[in-house]
Order: structure tokens, then sequence, then C-alpha cells
């Protein structure tokens, strides 16, 4: 009986499940994704104002004809999350969630998984979520 609790308690703990990802970030919604960004190294950051969106989707727009629409988002209400992932070769994914939250800032934990390896597709996906506007620093984490 000892034997079965201890290899159930290890099994939990190692379960990727069961990592501590933190909590769901409150109305967070995916506006667009996109399996082309040209942007090859991963990068994640805010987005506040509408010059820098329009800066965005410009670069990413540049060999696109004629092009992805850029979102209509109200600045005064909500921000933007932009997750780049770089380079990568197969069909990835982007989980995010709320690891900790302090006066300052809110650290949100970014889970990439990659399914169905391809060696002969290398894309670079994009992934723009909106959020409730807050006066916090975000500050992203890469979860392995």
């Amino acid at each position: 009986m000892k034997r079965f609790l201890f290899l159930t308690c290890i099994c939990l703990l190692s379960c990727n499940a069961q990592k501590n990802m933190g909590e769901e970030i409150e109305d967070l919604v995916l506006v667009e994704q996109d399996g082309y960004s040209g942007i090859e190294v991963f990068e994640a950051k805010e987005i506040r104002e509408t010059k820098s969106l329009n800066r965005f989707y410009s670069q990413i727009n540049k060999t696109r004809k004629p092009g992805l629409p850029v979102p209509m988002i109200d600045f005064s209400q909500e921000m933007l999350l932009l997750i780049c992932l770089g380079e990568q070769q197969g069909k990835p994914s982007v989980q995010l969630s709320k690891i900790k939250e302090t006066g300052a800032e809110i650290f949100i934990g970014v889970v990439l998984e990659i399914k169905e390896q391809d060696p002969l597709a290398t894309q670079t996906p994009f992934y723009l979520y909106k959020m409730p506007l807050t006066d916090k620093t975000i500050v992203f984490q890469l979860v392995d």
C-alpha cells in the first residue's frame, strides 16, 4: 500500500499538467493568431497604444498582399499582449496564465507546446491577446 501511494505521488508531481502555472487570466481574449510574423526569435510584450499596434502590423504585412487588418482596440479600456514565438518547426500553441501579481507587476507564464514536428515547415507564429487595461507592468516568463 505504501508503494502504491509513493508511486502515485511521484506520478502526480512529475506530470506536466501539475506544473504550477498559476491562475487563469481574467477576461483574456485571443484577438488574432497567424503562422507568419517575420520575427525570428521569441518576443513577448505589452501593447498599450495604437502607434505600437500599427508598427507591429506594418512589419508583419510587409510581404502580405492585401495584408492582415489592424484590429480595432479601445486602448482607454483594454491593452494587448503580443507573443511572437520565433522560428518554429511544427504546429505550436501557447498557453498564458498569471503566475503572480504584486502591487506594481503582473507575472505571466508563457507555455509553448509543439505538436507534430515537421522539419520542412518553418514558421514564425504570433498570438495577440487583449485584456482589461491595468497600470501594472507585465513581466513575461517562458515556462518549460
